[in-house]
């Protein structure tokens, strides 16, 4: 039995992979070397842009990355990275 306060109401198996977990017993599946290259091409950031745009959209942008709670030139990237990728459309 877990030596855990059960607080999330747990079950007894859910408990025992959570008290594993905490004492760093698990571990994920490895992963390809060739997916950590794409990632870090994917996140390297290499060119600064300047546009110009309405102030209320600025201030909408603003506020919608707030809500996220993320930078809003974080937010115009990721943007224009999913619409350059095809996973935004308009």
């Amino acid at each position: 039995m877990s030596k855990l306060k059960n607080e999330d109401n747990l079950d007894e198996e859910e408990l025992e992979i959570l008290e594993a977990h905490n004492r760093g017993m698990l571990q994920g599946p490895p992963v390809p070397q060739s997916m950590v290259v794409v990632a870090k091409q994917t996140l390297k950031k290499n060119r600064n842009i300047n546009i110009r745009i309405s102030e209320n959209d600025l201030e909408s942008i603003k506020m919608l990355a707030a809500r996220e709670g993320m930078p809003y030139q974080t937010l115009i990237g990721s943007l224009i990275h999913k619409y350059a990728s095809g996973y935004l459309q308009v």
